[in-house]
C-alpha cells in the first residue's frame, strides 16, 4: 500500500535509515559482542538486553526500508490552491473565539502539531478538505464537540 509523502518526509526516512544502519547497528554489535567475552550467556543480563535491542533496531530497520519503498511522492507543483487539501497551509477564523489559526495539512507520518502541521486524517483536516476561501467549516471532533472555522487563506 503506497503512502504519500512530502519530499523532506522521504529524506528524513532515509537520514534515519542510514544512522539507524551505519552508527547504531555497529554499536549494537558490539554490545553484543563485549557481552558475550563476559562470560555464560545464560546469566548475562547485558548480553540479553543487547540482543533485544538489537532485535527492536532490526525490525525498525525494516519498517523504515518498507515505508521508503511504499511512499509516494506529493510534487507541490500540482497541488490546487483553490480548495483546502494536502500539502496546503489554510489560515483559518475560530468562529466561537474569533482567533485566526493556521494549519498545514500533511500526511500521516509528518504530523507534528506544536509547529501547526495536522495529519490529513485528523477531524479537523478532514472537515476543512475541499473547503474554499470563504466557506465555513463545521467539525465534530471524537469528544462530541463542534468547532466552526471560516476559511480566510489558502497557501503552499
Amino acid at each position: 500500500m503506497s503512502s504519500y509523502v512530502t519530499k523532506d518526509g522521504l529524506d528524513k526516512m532515509k537520514v534515519e535509515l542510514e544512522q539507524l544502519e551505519k552508527v547504531q547497528r555497529p554499536q549494537i554489535t558490539m554490545q553484543i559482542a563485549e557481552a558475550r567475552d563476559k562470560g555464560d550467556l545464560s546469566e548475562n543480563a547485558e548480553y540479553d538486553a543487547a540482543k533485544e535491542a538489537q532485535g527492536m533496531l532490526e525490525m525498525r530497520i525494516s519498517k523504515l526500508k518498507n515505508s521508503i519503498a511504499d511512499s509516494k511522492v506529493l510534487d507541490e507543483s500540482q497541488i490546487d490552491i483553490s480548495k483546502v487539501g494536502i500539502l496546503t497551509t489554510v489560515r483559518l477564523m475560530n468562529n466561537a473565539t474569533k482567533k485566526e489559526q493556521i494549519f498545514s495539512l500533511v500526511p500521516d507520518n509528518e504530523s507534528d502539531i506544536k509547529n501547526g502541521k495536522i495529519s490529513i486524517n485528523t477531524p479537523i483536516a478532514k472537515g476543512l478538505q475541499n473547503k474554499k476561501v470563504g466557506e465555513s467549516a463545521e467539525i465534530e471532533l471524537p469528544n462530541g464537540n463542534k468547532l466552526s472555522f471560516e476559511v480566510l487563506e489558502i497557501t503552499l
